[in-house]
Parts: structure tokens; C-alpha cells; sequence
């Protein structure tokens, strides 16, 4: 805790749009790393959508007929045309903040603005997009699991004495995937990036070779097929509905990942590339269950020549770990934002790029999901038993999105009713009967990502009202920094002044930090020059060298004592030497030696209390989440052998 708990920020420049400028080889570029981070996710949903919507395993199955299977391939056109194309391509990533996406870029648009019904209405929208982050980590865990397993599973389709090796394979390629996260989204995505070109153009050449043999499928294409099927086998497209949300798996990424790319390169590569190539994957599949009914126990890979299908496998591993990389990426930016706005710790962030904004590494939030990926590989064991759980998470997530962005529409952008109406009522009945039917399966595995966000959410919850508590008493014991100041200033007899510069870190300017209060009280000195330094986070994701620093004499021009705000968006990194480099001589009541300075940082040891501030088992698992946190003069790049931390603690 301590001063590293001020709402500082975490990453540089976190999801910003990138740098490059509006050149074509740039965009270009911007566009293929989309593809290596973004789309692997939805890129490879026809790998499992068609088998596990007629898999005969399924507690409410689909009987394979020619109706049902123009039906479900209308279906799952549709839905995605709907829900990607139209919710989060078209609509939702118009409602980014300064750039940076996702449904905590939602939440912190709704925390900037006052809104119509107050603070209660702030609140409770603030925590249905918090539950909505939570269950995006939910994602996070089960996509890698899931995509992965889909993919080494293709083994069996070339020999089928390949069943031992697959979740042992699986293993070994998830451990890899998070070994190389510390290079970077950047990295990451120039080789990922051709590689799920071809992927797209191999599924869409494969697809295209399906549909030749029934071309008839096109049909598929109308939304008569999807309605009619709907109403008029509705016990069975409901259920179904469960399987077909996976065909939108990773829709929720692109939102989160649009300040990595920005939203034109990720529309580009959708429109161009992504969605015509799962299109025809989807069409070809459904051509080749046509034509025969056995294919629906692997109708992508059976869609492959067979000399061809080990190849395929191979790629479709290859982009399965890419799909991961999606999510991954995506949760990296979430949980930094999250404890950016003060839903959790301060986190290591390391910076992976030195020219594109917004690339970042989540030590602990990587290792926590290597954990949960392998913990779910080895307890599910196929993608089958995993699809029930997957769409809880993806479903939950959307309609949150759905919901926040149509009210940001109507409450700050003046969008009339009638076009609000006109938007929400079929969208969002889209997405309710999506969960709805996952609901269906909630005993068969669609707990356990509602199990996670319950997890994620109280933690999160419970780090916002800890710290509320924690900073209430904090100021109550650090007292008044005017009052401090005036009795610093003339108390000359028994605080003695030493040459030097003093730089006390420091929540605001109200209280006194209590490091310089303990150096007054106990060791009765005062620094010649002292600079308290607050750093404060706003709720844009970066502010302007220009405009980082703000002066207060606190009252006097020549006691050598000033107060100075450094300004950040959470998407900045604060670098408290640097911010001080900024500061006029002439406003700094002398000259500051910045190259001998001390540094001093108010450390927090939390105790459990008797005050009725939390539950008790809350109390417990706020001063449990504070053992997370991130040293702070790493953090605020402060010199660590001229920093000096001094302690104190506070019962919660």
C-alpha cells in the first residue's frame, strides 16, 4: 500500500492508438499485426462451431438434417454478421476513450462524465462493466485451453492412435505460448502475423473447394433460412444457439485490442480478410455434411484433401496458439486498466515496444493464466467438454458491452430514442437469447466461467473498498499539510534544516505524507529544498508533456517547501525524475539538485481491524491482494539507492 497505491498508472500509454503515422507501409503493417494478435481468436472458431453444434454428446443435441444444417450455417452467419460486425465493428469501437477500447475503456467513459441519476447510476453501471471485465478474464483462461486442444485433436483425423498424445502436446504448446509473452505484442505479432494470413486463405481456399460440391449451401446466406429455422424448429435452434455463440468467440477482443492496432486496421483486416474466409469455411463445411453425414465428427480438418490434413493440423495448431495470443494480449490491457482505475494492486508492467503505443507485459497476470490454462487442459481433457463453459463467458460479456455502449449513446452522445430503440431492442434480444440457451448448460460446465467473474469481481471489488477505507484513514492521520507547513516554518528551534533536496511522494495536497512527518516528529530535520510530489491519474489514457506539472507555493514563496501535481492518463507511465526535470528553477523557491536528491515513500502495513469497515473474510482478502503489489520506486522509476522508504500501518 502506501503512496504506490495513488491512483498512478501502470502502463505507458496502455491500448493507445499506435504512433505510425498514415503512410501505407505503415498501415499496412499495423494491419498484418492485427491479424497475428487480434483475430486469432475468431479466426479459428470453425475449427469446433459446426462439430460441437451436431456433437451427439450434447445434453440437448441436433439431429443432422438437410434443414437443420442450412439452418444452423444461417445461423451462425448471421450471428456473426450481427454481433461482430455490427455491434462491436460498427458500433462499439466508435466508443473509445481517446483511442483505447474495451469494457474498461467503457467504464471509464462512464466515470468521466456526469450522468443522468447520479452517483448511484455511475455505480451501478461501473460494477456491471466491472462483472463484464471479470468475465473477459474468464475468457482469457478457457480460449487457449479450448483452441488449443481443438487443434491437436485434428491429430486423429491422420492417425488415430494419437488420442495419449493430445493433451500432453496441448501442455507443452500453451507452455511455450506464455514463455514468450515477455517479448512482446509487437514481436509477437510480426510472426504471427503472415502466418494467420495463410491461415485465412487456406480455410477460404478449403471452404471455397467444399462449396463446389454443393453449391447449393449459398442459400444459407439468407436470413430466411436462419428465421425459418428459428420459429420453426425453436426447441432445437434455442439449445443450439449454446454451440453457435462460439462461432463470435473472441468478438470482445477486438474491442479490447483496438488501442494495440486502432480500429481502422482492425476493421480493414475483418472486412477484407477475417470474415469472407470464416464465411466460406462455415459454407464449405455444411456442403461437405450434405454430402455426407459422418463428416460431422471433424468437418473442418475432413475438409482438407488427405494429403493435405497434416498439414492442416499443423497450421490450424499454429493459429489456435495465435487465438490465445488474442485473449492474452487482451487481458493484459484489461487487469492494467483495472488497477490503473483503482480495481486492483499496482502491477508490473513491462513495455515491449519502443515505437509502438500500448504494447505491454503483465508479469503476474501471465503466470496466473499459464496456471489456469494448464489446471483446465488437464481437467477437461477435449475441447468438447470445454465448449459448454466457453460461451457463458463470451455471451455474459457481450450483452454487458451491448448494454454500456447504448448508453453512452443515448446519455452523451444526445443519440434520439427512437434510433437508440431502434439499435438496442433487436441487438440486445440477440444477445439475450445467446445467454439465455448458455444458461441451459450451466450444470454442464457453463458454472465454471461464471465461478471465475465471481472470483474476479469480488476481488476487485473488495481492492476499491479497502482502499477507500485505507485512504480515509490515512488522511486523518497525516493531518493538514497548511498546518504542517506553518509549524515546519517557524518551529526553527527544534527542526533543524540540512542542506539537501527532499522529494516527498504524497496522495495529494491536503494531508502531509507521513514520511515527512516521521523525519519532522522523530528525526527533527527538514531538506532546504523539499518538493511534495502527488501524482495524479485522470481518466484519459494520456496527458501532454505540456500540461504534467502544476505548482503550489502552499501558501509561501520562500520556505523552500512546494507542493507539485505530475499529471498522467492511466495509459502513461509515471517517471517521477523526468517530471521533475520539467519544473521551472524560477518557480522552485531555489535551485532542486535532482542528481542527489532523496526520495521518500510512505509504506502501508495493513492489519485486520475490529471497526465494522468490511466483512470480515473481505478484510481478509484485501490485505491477502495487497501482497500483489508492485515495488512502487520501481514503479515510479525513482533511483533506488536515494530512496528511502519509511513504514507505518493501518487496521482495515
Amino acid at each position: 500500500m502506501g503512496v504506490a497505491d495513488s491512483p498512478g498508472t501502470v502502463a505507458d500509454n496502455l491500448s493507445a492508438a499506435p504512433a505510425s503515422g498514415g503512410h501505407a507501409g505503415s498501415r499496412l503493417a499495423l494491419t498484418v499485426g492485427a491479424l497475428g494478435v487480434v483475430f486469432g481468436d475468431i479466426g479459428t472458431s470453425p475449427i469446433y462451431t459446426l462439430q460441437t453444434v451436431f456433437n451427439p454428446d450434447d445434453p440437448h443435441p441436433v439431429p443432422v438434417s438437410r434443414d437443420n444444417i442450412f439452418g444452423i450455417v444461417s445461423l451462425i452467419f448471421w450471428s456473426v454478421m450481427i454481433i461482430v460486425t455490427v455491434t462491436y465493428v460498427l458500433l462499439a469501437m466508435r466508443a473509445d476513450n481517446e483511442g483505447e477500447g474495451g469494457i474498461m475503456a467503457l467504464i471509464t467513459l462512464l466515470r468521466r462524465w456526469t450522468l443522468p441519476g447520479g452517483r448511484r447510476t455511475a455505480m451501478m453501471l461501473a460494477a456491471l462493466g466491472i462483472f463484464g471485465a471479470s468475465l473477459f478474464l474468464g475468457d482469457s483462461m478457457i480460449t487457449p485451453a479450448i483452441s488449443v486442444l481443438s487443434a491437436v485433436e485434428g491429430m486423429k483425423t491422420v492417425s488415430s492412435g494419437m488420442d495419449d498424445f493430445i493433451v500432453p502436446v496441448t501442455a507443452v504448446i500453451i507452455l511455450v505460448l506464455f514463455l514468450v509473452q515477455r517479448r512482446g505484442t509487437a514481436a509477437v505479432g510480426r510472426v504471427f502475423g503472415p502466418i494467420m494470413i495463410g491461415w485465412f486463405l487456406v480455410i477460404g481456399a478449403c471452404g471455397v473447394g467444399g462449396i463446389t460440391k454443393h453449391p447449393e449451401i449459398l442459400k444459407a446466406l439468407s436470413p430466411t433460412y436462419a428465421l425459418g429455422f428459428m420459429v420453426g424448429h425453436f426447441g432445437i435452434a434455442f439449445f443450439a444457439l449454446a454451440a453457435i455463440v462460439l462461432a463470435v468467440t473472441g468478438a470482445e477482443a477486438l474491442y479490447a485490442d483496438m488501442g494495440h492496432f486502432g480500429r481502422s486496421s482492425i476493421t480493414r483486416a475483418w472486412l477484407a480478410l477475417v470474415f469472407p474466409a470464416c464465411v466460406l469455411s462455415y459454407l464449405g463445411q455444411g456442403a461437405l455434411i450434405l454430402d455426407d453425414p459422418a463428416n460431422i465428427r471433424a468437418p473442418f480438418f475432413l475438409l482438407t484433401p488427405g494429403w493435405g490434413r497434416l498439414a492442416i493440423v499443423l497450421l490450424a495448431t499454429a493459429a489456435t496458439v495465435i487465438a490465445s495470443q488474442a485473449v492474452i494480449t487482451g487481458a493484459f490491457s484489461v487487469a492494467a486498466q483495472a488497477a490503473q482505475l483503482g480495481y486492483l494492486p499496482r502491477l508490473r508492467v513491462a513495455h515491449t515496444s519502443e515505437s509502438t503505443i500500448g504494447q505491454i507485459y503483465v508479469p503476474w497476470i501471465n503466470w496466473l493464466l499459464l496456471v489456469s490454462v494448464l489446471t483446465l487442459v488437464f481437467a477437461f481433457r477435449t475441447s468438447a467438454a470445454l465448449a459448454y463453459a466457453f460461451g457463458m463467458a463470451v455471451t455474459g460479456t457481450i450483452t454487458i458491452t451491448t448494454l454500456l455502449f447504448f448508453y453512452v449513446a443515448r446519455a452523451k452522445w444526445g443519440t434520439p430514442l427512437w434510433l437508440i430503440a431502434l439499435g438496442a431492442i433487436p441487438l440486445l434480444t440477440v444477445d439475450l437469447l445467446f445467454f439465455s440457451a448458455n444458461l441451459t448448460k450451466l450444470v454442464h460446465g457453463a458454472w465454471l466461467p461464471l465461478l471465475i467473474a465471481v472470483i474476479a469481481f469480488t476481488i476487485m471489488t473488495t481492492w476499491q473498498r479497502g482502499r477507500e477505507v485505507v485512504t480515509a484513514e490515512r488522511e486523518r492521520r497525516e493531518g493538514s499539510l497548511r498546518e504542517f507547513v506553518d509549524r515546519v516554518r517557524t518551529d526553527h528551534e527544534t527542526v533543524a534544516t540540512v542542506p539537501g533536496t527532499a522529494i516527498f511522494l504524497n496522495r495529494g495536497k491536503e494531508t502531509a505524507p507521513l514520511a515527512m512527518r516521521a523525519n519532522v516528529e522523530h528525526n527533527h530535520v527538514r531538506h532546504r529544498q523539499v518538493v511534495i510530489l502527488t501524482i495524479h491519474t485522470g481518466l484519459v489514457p494520456r496527458v501532454p508533456a505540456a500540461q504534467r506539472i502544476s505548482i503550489d507555493h502552499l501558501g509561501y514563496a520562500d520556505d523552500g517547501i512546494i507542493h507539485v501535481t505530475a499529471s498522467y492518463g492511466y495509459m502513461d507511465t509515471p517517471d517521477v525524475p523526468a517530471a521533475l526535470r520539467l519544473l521551472d528553477p524560477a518557480e522552485t523557491e531555489g535551485v532542486l539538485d535532482l542528481d542527489h536528491a532523496s526520495f521518500f515513500l510512505s509504506k502501508i502495513e495493513l492489519r485486520r481491524g475490529d471497526e465494522p469497515t468490511m466483512a470480515l473474510w473481505r478484510k481478509r482478502l484485501f490485505i491477502a491482494t495487497s501482497h500483489i503489489t508492485a515495488d512502487a520506486a520501481e514503479h515510479f522509476s525513482l533511483p533506488r539507492d536515494r530512496t528511502v522508504t519509511m513504514g507505518s500501518w493501518i487496521e482495515v
